[in-house]
C-alpha cells in the first residue's frame, strides 16, 4: 500500500488535535449500564454518536495543541513515512473518489468532511466524545473523529493482524457513514438498533461495503502507486472479522445473542466488504432490501 511519491496531499482534510501515533489512552471497559455501551462501541466500528451522545459542542478537544500537517504533510513521500500523513493521503483518496462517484451514481454532491486525530475526551457537533467510544462518524457536524491508538487495541485485544490498510478499511468505513448522511441513508434506521436483521446492522454492513467499494476503485484516485494486493485486501477482511458482533459478544459475554447484535456478524462484515471491493460498484450495496 504504497502512495505516489509526487502526488500532493491535501492536509486541511485532516486536524490533529494533539493526538500521538499509536499512543491513545486506550479501550475504556467497564461494568454497569455505561460501561456495557462504551465496551461495544469501544469494540465495534462506526457506530452512529447520536445513539449515544447528546448536546452540541465543537471540535475544541482537551488535549495539547497537534502538530501542523499542512506544513509536515505535503506528497506521498510523506504519507508513505509517516502514520499522520498516512492518514492524510488515505482520507484524500477516499473523498476524491466519492467526490466523483456519487454525482455520477447518485446524482448527490458530494460534502467534504473533516477526520480529526483525537485522544482523551473532546467535544462534537454531537456531543462529549473519548477515546473509549473507538472511532466514529458525527453527522452533526460531517465529521470523523479517530484515536489512532485504537489500532493498537484492534491488533493486540481482538487479534486482528494489523498493518496499513487495516487502518484504511477503518477510515474508509467511517466514511462510508459519511456518504450515508449525505444520501439520506441514516434516517432510515429510526429505532430499529438492535438484532440480527435491524436496520443498524444493515447501515453498518454497507458501510463495509462502501469501503470495499473504494478499495477497488482507490488507485484510479491517482493518490497510489498501484492496486492494493491480496495481502493488502487480507488486512482488511481480518479487520472486519475482528470487530464481528458475534466474536465481539464471545469474547466479551462467553455467548452469541443475535438479537443485541448492531453492526453484524464477522461473516457479514467480510461479505459485505468483499461484495464492494469484487464490483467496485455502490449500487451492489443495498443491504436494505432482503436478505444480509
Amino acid at each position: 500500500m504504497e502512495f505516489r511519491d509526487d502526488v500532493d496531499l491535501d492536509a486541511s482534510q485532516v486536524e490533529d488535535h494533539g493526538s500521538s501515533s499509536f499512543s491513545g489512552g486506550g479501550l475504556a471497559i467497564g461494568g454497569g449500564a455505561v460501561g456495557v455501551v462504551v465496551l461495544i462501541v469501544a469494540l465495534l466500528l462506526g457506530v452512529n454518536p447520536t445513539n449515544l451522545l447528546s448536546g452540541g459542542g465543537s471540535h475544541t478537544t482537551t488535549q495539547q495543541q497537534g502538530e501542523d500537517l499542512k506544513a509536515k504533510c505535503r506528497k506521498g513521500t510523506d504519507a508513505n513515512q509517516l502514520e499522520k500523513c498516512r492518514v492524510v493521503g488515505v482520507v484524500n483518496s477516499i473523498q476524491s473518489f466519492w467526490q466523483e462517484a456519487l454525482p455520477e451514481q447518485q446524482r448527490q454532491t458530494y460534502t467534504k468532511a473533516t477526520t480529526h486525530l483525537v485522544s482523551g475526551t473532546w467535544s462534537t457537533g454531537c456531543g462529549q466524545g473519548s477515546s473509549a467510544m473507538g472511532p466514529f462518524y458525527c453527522p452533526a457536524d460531517h465529521s470523523v473523529y479517530l484515536d489512532l491508538g485504537f489500532f493498537d487495541e484492534l491488533e493486540e485485544k481482538f487479534g486482528a493482524k494489523g498493518g496499513p490498510f487495516a487502518r484504511a478499511y477503518v477510515i474508509a468505513h467511517e466514511y462510508g457513514h459519511h456518504v450515508q448522511n449525505l444520501l439520506g441513508t441514516m434516517n432510515r434506521v429510526g429505532g430499529d438498533r438492535k438484532g440480527a436483521e435491524s436496520a443498524s446492522v444493515r447501515l453498518e454492513l454497507q458501510a463495509d461495503c462502501y469501503a470495499g467499494v473504494w478499495a477497488k476503485n482507490a488507485v484510479n484516485t491517482g493518490f497510489y502507486e498501484r492496486p492494493f494486493t491480496d495481502a493488502d485486501i487480507q488486512e482488511a477482511l481480518e479487520a472486519a472479522a475482528a470487530v464481528g458482533d458475534d466474536r465481539i459478544q464471545e469474547r466479551a459475554r462467553g455467548r452469541v445473542d443475535p438479537e443485541g447484535w448492531t453492526h453484524g456478524s464477522s461473516q457479514q462484515r467480510v461479505h459485505w466488504f468483499t461484495t464492494g471491493y469484487s464490483t467496485g460498484s455502490s449500487a451492489r450495496c443495498d443491504t436494505f432490501s432482503g436478505a444480509i
